[in-house]
């Protein structure tokens, strides 16, 4: 083919005109194969390990209750056995030293797969044993450390004294509790019973753990199970759920860095087709030239198609291998903080993935500025540097061009963890690129209009000349507009949600939410509990009684067949918050239905969060069945009500009628505001009257909450600066490409009588200009995006914070001046007369 000829004699010279393309399509493809293979590694490592991390092949978890004799010898027959048991506690040194922990009771048979490791290195039976008179304790290093102890001290658990023997340092099945609000402490089962802990309504989950017999599958085992004790009221996990809530998390977060991934890639699609568009500039002889000989339209085409096309595949390339390298890097440096071992790998999907983003990419942006130099007579092109030609381009080529557009967006949707963020995602992109594109046309017209009504004196001539620089033909305003806006955007928005989750946590909240959380309070001691917090100072703000149980139908289908929304799933998976009243509670907002008589005492009413019953697809008078200890309860929906969860009150997603959940267990919670110093006084006034009682401190929590934000929102940043980072090499090519241009003029000016201090302010003026349009558009954007996620996905309080935007947009018109400034600074240099005799 004479055009693959030509192509291939072309590029002999070199990829000089090509590097901010190659740069733009390696930075994105590597962002996305990155994000795509450490996604992938993840999951493997979650699958390989599956059965440690459960513990077992399957969990039968009860709550309240332990299995009965016949239960026992059900699941003795289906393999071997352990048993676990699993609450909150408040363990103590001292009365002024005390703090809760993540409770954790194992007989002598866990885990049974994977192994507890210790330090010092022992055996995790003999640690817990009884010895000399006291029961083994191993403690997690952060409960070592927040008390202050060493090993071989006691510590106070309940009625009981525990000597801790060994810090845990790797405990296989604790990822599948994600967020925890206290340290670890692991304890003999046989010990439980002395810490008088284990009372009647107390929230503790009992898990069997089971290492199936040889031939026996998870899906047999279930059956059976089912069909022998259906109404158990017992959760059956196994390996494939091993770690939900871990996995979930890692995948919003690798979905989060796959998405600002495409959008590097977008922003560097603005640097493909200015790249292009200024190695065709460069090429304007050579194409004028060949189509006067006789050159076809496809022929120029071709030619430069094949060259754009063989710098892609090394980019793209050049992404993939950077992409596949990064993710054993992160686990090198970082591995050490993940919650499982990760083993990284090559994946073929994230990698051709990454590879068919980067393909596109270079489709819907680099063959515009091809065709249009095929389609544009030989005549005009010659006059296109100083008069930019029109052309309509063929209708082939814009569906081409339209087509990529589409697929680009399809697969940003296809195989995405939220399908709603992606498509958010997909359409925040194009609305964005449609307003960058209209802004930089605006900003060349409103520096024509000005620079015509600026006055003819000296002082006025930088400002002159940087306007003409940003209207003139071939000026890169649009291009740089756009793919700066794109960076700056995403990071505003990223900048914004954080600082109004940092405002919830660290201002709002504490201001409104309560200063404890009191659960586990037994049945019978709520007045006394309420005495004594009274008398210590606090206030307690709601007291409740509480059960558990889990959705076991929703209106007449089953919960595991029901069809349900993304962000009502979390109702539906494990056990519920159930309680009763009586009257409407004061703070109730009751949007449909009404509330029942105080004497109502027929068929089991509830009261249902307003979202989950969307969510469900119910409406008043529909059915939601409970199960509760076995029991089956079949509750007709009376109300809904409008919840507000950020504000940290005492919120149920259940609120039914007195009777419907009578004769169960229950245990009281309550939410205490205390004084500032009076917050041991209180905790342990409560201790006193009723030993069994766990405090949650608020602020703990929302410092456990931050913590988990901020290593997220590390990753996330970092990836946002790879999109701003794109968008200077965009500015950098747009610098490279018009660099004999600005050569031309600023000897021009000299020769005029422009000093060289005129034009350094021109250009300080220029890119000043360019930033601040960018900047102002992208804070727009920007801080509409973060609203949409605030309220939409993170579903809390939205304020509109002025500082974190005006930081982030002053640092970004800062980089673009800086950046501009020293790529342009040795054009200020050339001296006229040598420029005039090369001329």
């Amino acid at each position: 083919m004479l055009s693959l000829r030509l192509a291939r004699r072309e590029l002999k010279g070199g990829l000089g005109g090509f590097r901010v393309l190659l740069a733009c399509l390696a930075l994105g493809v590597a962002t996305i194969a990155a994000a795509g293979s450490l996604d992938a590694a993840l999951h493997r490592s979650l699958t390989e390990n599956a059965r440690a991390l459960l513990g077992g092949d399957a969990a039968v978890v009860l709550a309240y209750r332990q299995p009965s004799t016949d239960e026992i010898a059900f699941l003795g027959q289906s393999g071997a056995m352990a048993n676990t048991v699993e609450m909150r506690a408040m363990a103590s040194v001292t009365p002024a030293a005390r703090t809760l922990v993540e409770l954790k009771a194992v007989d002598n048979a866990y885990p049974l797969y994977g192994a507890v490791t210790l330090d010092p290195p022992q055996d995790l039976a003999k640690a817990l044993a009884q010895s000399d008179g006291a029961w083994g304790a191993a403690a997690d290093p952060d409960l070592i450390a927040k008390l202050g102890i060493h090993l071989g001290d006691t510590i106070h658990l309940g009625n009981a004294t525990f000597a801790v023997r060994a810090a845990i340092t790797r405990e296989p099945d604790k990822v599948s509790q994600v967020f925890a609000l206290g340290p670890r402490l692991m304890i003999d089962l046989r010990a439980l019973p002395a810490t008088g802990l284990d009372q009647p309504g107390s929230l503790i989950h009992r898990s069997t753990l089971i290492r199936l017999k040889d031939g026996m599958s998870v899906a047999s085992f279930r059956a059976a199970a089912h069909q022998r004790f259906p109404d158990a009221g017992w959760q059956i996990r196994d390996a494939a759920d091993a770690a939900p809530g871990l996995q979930r998390f890692m995948s919003d977060i690798t979905m989060f860095l796959a998405l600002v991934g495409l959008a590097t890639l977008l922003v560097g699609g603005i640097g493909v087709a200015d790249a292009v568009r200024a190695f065709v500039e460069g090429r304007l002889n050579t194409i004028a030239t060949l189509k006067c000989l006789g050159a076809s339209r496809r022929l120029i085409l071709g030619t430069y198609a094949w060259q754009v096309a063989a710098v892609s595949l090394i980019g793209i390339v050049t992404g993939l291998i950077v992409g596949a390298v990064l993710p054993w890097v992160a686990i090198a440096i970082w591995g050490a903080s993940f919650p499982i071992d990760v083993t990284p790998g090559l994946y073929a999907w994230p990698l051709l993935r990454a590879a068919l983003f980067g393909a596109l990419t270079a489709v819907a942006f680099a063959l515009w500025p091809l065709a249009r130099a095929a389609e544009v007579p030989a005549a005009m092109l010659f006059r296109d540097i100083v008069a930019p030609a029109s052309a309509r381009i063929r209708p082939w080529i814009a569906a081409i061009i339209a087509l990529a557009g589409i697929a680009l967006a399809a697969l940003a949707i296809i195989g995405a963890a939220d399908i709603r963020l992606a498509i958010g995602f997909v359409i925040g992109a194009m609305i964005a690129l449609v307003v960058f594109a209209c802004a930089g046309r605006l900003v060349m017209r409103l520096a024509r209009n000005v620079a015509r009504r600026v006055g003819a004196g000296r002082a006025a001539l930088p400002l002159r000349i940087a306007l003409s620089s940003l209207h003139r033909p071939g000026a890169p305003t649009t291009g740089v507009i756009l793919s700066l806006g794109l960076g700056l955007t995403v990071l505003v928005s990223i900048a914004l949600v954080e600082a109004n989750l940092s405002h919830e946590i660290d201002e709002r909240l504490p201001a409104t939410a309560p200063t404890f959380f009191f659960i586990d309070i037994p049945a019978g001691q709520g007045e006394g509990f309420e005495k004594a917090v009274t008398q210590a100072g606090g206030t307690v703000i709601r007291r409740a009684p509480m059960v558990r149980g889990r959705i076991s139908k929703i209106g007449i289908v089953a919960a595991d067949k029901a069809k349900i929304a993304p962000d009502a799933q979390w109702a539906a998976k494990g056990d519920r918050g159930l309680t009763t009243a009586a009257t409407q509670p004061s703070d109730a907002r009751v949007v449909a239905g009404s509330w029942w008589p105080a004497d109502y005492n027929g068929p089991p009413l509830v009261s249902l969060d307003a979202n989950i019953a969307k969510g469900f697809g119910l409406g008043v008078g529909d059915t939601i069945t409970v199960n509760v200890l076995g029991r089956e309860i079949e509750a007709r929906i009376a109300n809904l009500r409008e919840i507000d969860w950020s504000n940290l009150s005492m919120n149920f997603t259940f609120v039914m009628t007195p009777n419907a959940l009578a004769g169960a267990p229950y245990s009281d919670i309550a939410s205490v505001a205390a004084p500032p110093g009076d917050e041991l006084k209180v905790e342990r006034a409560v201790e006193a009257v009723s030993p069994s009682a766990s405090a949650i401190r608020v602020k703990e929590a929302l410092g456990e909450i931050k913590t988990i934000m901020a290593g997220a929102g590390i990753a996330i940043r970092v990836a946002a600066a790879v999109t701003l980072l794109a968008g200077a090499l965009v500015l950098a090519g747009a610098i490279a490409a018009g660099r004999q241009r600005r050569m031309r003029e600023t000897v021009i000016f000299k020769v005029l009588g422009a000093r060289r201090v005129d034009l350094l302010a021109a250009l300080a003026i220029e890119y000043l200009l360019l930033g601040l349009s960018a900047a102002v558009v992208a804070a727009a954007l920007g801080s509409g995006a973060a609203r949409e996620l605030v309220i939409t996905l993170l579903k809390t309080k939205w304020a509109f914070l002025p500082g974190p935007v005006t930081i982030t947009a002053l640092g970004a018109v800062a980089a673009v001046l800086i950046l501009g400034l020293a790529l342009t600074a040795r054009t200020l240099a050339a001296r006229a007369a040598r420029e005039l005799r090369h001329e």
